[in-house]
């Protein structure tokens, strides 16, 4: 089994082409959706054109107006949200065959895009049975993954800007998960969780809610916390939740809501329940989901 090198990266954030050596297979990472301060023309687009031939698959299932420019180059495989629930199922022994050789695999930072590297190492083959199952519960916070996959998930929220804990994970999964020191590893990085679960319940405590909406302001200074339980928690008094702190204004709905962010903002592309965006964008994107003009801004 050969063993690529490995880059993360996400829709608003992608390494520099020149950065990544030989041909380059992109895992789980949406096409820039226009907001955040990223979009198509200025990130995505200049990504591909640097990797130029030396792009060897694109794999992704978030949904995008720019993927009909792609339907007819071979090495986009491009599917939405609600077709595919998670990345890992669409990483195929045919597609991973079709791709040739790969010397770089750049994939999304959560579980989802690492265990679609991991499935690409192992060319196609699950790391274990049942993980395009995981990858899909944890993706869509809908149903309830393994206990392995739910370690995995939870030490990747602990540590979200730890790289060397990102690449640990995927050796492991590309290892078929055989090795349990590693995992005790994990294990460990993921009981951090709980000080972060913590926070976000008590910053719950400070949740508005206006016409099916929760905001929460998230005050400076804050300790660190797990912003995914707090939206989870918000989606548990209205169909939306918006957590705003000094780096992103973050808007969700449940997986199964038939709520489409993307169109009731005017977004391009991403997720359609999930959506980042600036702190500055918090009055636009209010007006727009119908908070009431005269409550508290």
């Amino acid at each position: 089994m050969t063993f690529p090198r490995i880059a993360f990266g996400t829709p608003r954030k992608l390494p520099k082409p020149k950065e990544l050596k030989g041909r380059v297979a992109v895992l789980d990472i949406a096409f820039a959706a226009g907001a955040g301060g990223a979009s198509f023309e200025t990130t995505t687009k200049p990504f591909i054109d640097g990797l130029g031939e030396r792009l060897a698959s694109w794999i992704d299932h978030h949904d995008h107006a720019m993927h009909a420019a792609y339907e007819h180059d071979p090495r986009f495989v491009l599917r939405t949200k609600a077709q595919h629930g998670a990345c890992p199922e669409l990483v195929t022994p045919e597609r991973v065959a079709a791709a040739g050789v790969v010397d770089t695999i750049c994939c999304h930072t959560d579980f989802d895009g690492l265990c679609s590297a991991a499935k690409w190492i192992r060319c196609g083959a699950e790391p274990y049975p049942g993980a395009d199952d995981d990858a899909r519960a944890i993706d869509t916070r809908m149903g309830k993954p393994s206990e392995r996959a739910n370690v995995i998930d939870r030490a990747l929220r602990a540590r979200p800007r730890d790289d060397a804990m990102r690449g640990l994970i995927v050796k492991f999964l590309a290892d078929g998960c055989e090795d349990l020191a590693v995992f005790k590893q994990i294990e460990k990085a993921s009981e951090a969780l709980r000080v972060r679960e913590d926070e976000a319940r008590r910053l719950a405590l400070s949740y508005e809610v206006q016409n099916d909406i929760a905001l929460v302001r998230v005050p400076l200074p804050h300790a660190p916390y797990d912003k995914t339980l707090l939206l989870m928690i918000g989606q548990e008094r209205a169909r939306i939740s918006i957590a705003l702190d000094e780096t992103a204004l973050t808007v969700a709905a449940r997986f199964d809501s038939g709520i489409d962010l993307l169109e009731r903002l005017g977004l391009d592309g991403g997720m359609p329940t999930v959506v980042s965006l600036m702190p500055k964008d918090l009055e636009d994107v209010l007006r727009k989901l119908g908070w009431p003009a005269n409550a508290d801004q």
